[in-house]
């Protein structure tokens, strides 16, 4: 056992060299310049886990799960192929060179969760924070960063490995495959009032790039439809001056990062929202005192502030050239402020405003099952920047239309538009070069 710990070691410290070489050679977009607090606010982004390893590994075992019963854990393990292919990705910046070109040449055994370990010993898996004891061996707890589901890698050096773009929704992701890990699932089944086999069945039909956020406040895991109520992961670019975050509205940018930080990724800290507190609306939060929650120390209020700060430099990625037709795209420029009338809701100005964001789901064409579980009871207007990106998974809070063509088709039809064929082919490639 010792002499394959050492062989581990050496393969990874060979590897480490040629990643390295290979990184030098990698197409380079350096970061705007940052102020003080939004420096802050990258490492808080990218590593800082507000304390909540008592979730993930004290209550859910998800370290053990990772480590495999050869490395301390229990079962298999998680390889750096089965964590790839849950859409965890992996940071090569923070690979040295030696373990790139063993992962080049095969040396780095990618199925062994031995090289997972080692991964996250340098904090190269993006998201995922590994704790170790004091030798450095094994692993004793894993939290998880904002990182983890609004980050995702440019596949420079291979799929699922590359250079980080923070801001970028991972819509690989799979959280429910990644939460379905443990094998203590019972506390998360309590809380929902379900059993584990249902629990485990849910989410595994949220599937790549969602994740279902209010379902830990009113315990609705389907549609009326039957469907699975899951969101799209929403990017965290392109928010400076956007008065409210996400898809219904719930709040201000600082307000969804206190939410999801408390409630969603279970940091310890102190947050207060009395909406949550209506045991008709919201059930589970109000069963565990979710509308005010309150830690000592609080590792999460004094962050916020730089974590904004972070969110708010992220550049807004532009259409790849190639990707769109520009002289299309310009004509279909003018029907968007013109006939399609997209410019109506689509402003700057509206943005702005708290009061102007939001739209009735009679307003937009849908149902308004996931409008009615906000407080708001509306659908906010998303921003369409950087929208060249968010096509994976479809388009609105659920993805329910596939392309921007399925788009183009509703409000056509719901706003009765008469668009002619040409004219949307055109309004497609304006969208698609925002």
């Amino acid at each position: 056992m010792l002499y394959r710990k050492q062989a581990i070691v050496i393969m990874v410290m060979v590897s480490l060299f040629a990643l390295t070489q290979c990184i030098k050679d990698l197409p380079h977009f350096p970061e705007p310049p940052l102020s003080k607090p939004a420096k802050e606010g990258k490492q808080i982004f990218r590593f800082d886990t507000f304390g909540d390893e008592e979730f993930w590994s004290g209550l859910l075992h998800i370290d053990k799960a990772i480590a495999g019963a050869n490395n301390g854990g229990f079962g298999p393990g998680v390889s750096p192929q089965t964590a790839l292919a849950v859409g965890l990705k992996v940071d090569a910046e923070a690979i040295p060179a030696e373990v790139a070109a063993g992962i080049k040449s095969g040396a780095v055994k990618l199925d062994d969760p031995a090289t997972t370990l080692t991964l996250l010993k340098l904090n190269a898996v993006i998201g995922v924070k590994g704790n170790f004891d004091e030798k450095g061996q094994q692993l004793k707890t894993i939290g998880i960063t904002c990182a983890v589901c609004h980050s995702t890698v440019d596949n420079s050096f291979a799929p699922g490995i590359g250079r980080r773009l923070d801001g970028w929704p991972n819509r690989d992701l799979d959280v429910g495959a990644i939460i379905s890990l443990t094998d203590n699932a019972q506390p998360i089944a309590d809380l929902l009032h379900v059993d584990e086999p249902t629990l485990r069945t849910v989410l595994g039909e949220w599937g790549p790039g969602k994740f279902a956020a209010v379902l830990f406040m009113d315990g609705k895991a389907l549609r009326p439809d039957g469907k699975v109520a899951a969101n799209l992961i929403p990017a965290a670019f392109g928010l400076k001056d956007v008065a409210l975050t996400t898809y219904t509205g719930w709040g201000d940018i600082s307000y969804w990062n206190a939410f999801v930080a408390n409630l969603e990724m279970h940091g310890k800290g102190n947050f207060r929202d009395t909406r949550l507190n209506d045991p008709v609306k919201y059930p589970i939060a109000v069963e565990n005192g979710f509308f005010n929650v309150m830690n000592d120390p609080d590792l999460i209020t004094s962050k916020l502030r730089a974590l904004r700060e972070y969110q708010h430099s992220l550049r807004v990625p532009r259409a790849a050239p190639g990707t769109y037709n520009f002289t299309a795209a310009a004509k279909g420029k003018s029907l968007f402020y013109g006939k399609a009338k997209c410019g109506t809701c689509h402003s700057e100005e509206r943005y702005r405003h708290a009061s102007t964001i939001l739209s009735t789901a009679e307003e937009i064409g849908i149902d308004d099952f996931e409008a009615k579980r906000s407080p708001t009871g509306k659908y906010r207007i998303t921003p369409l920047a950087g929208l060249s990106v968010r096509s994976k998974g479809g388009f609105y809070h659920d993805g329910r239309f596939p392309a921007i063509a399925d788009v183009i088709d509703h409000y056509d039809k719901h706003m009765k538009l008469n668009l002619t064929s040409d004219e949307k082919n055109k309004l497609a490639e304006y969208l698609k070069s925002l």
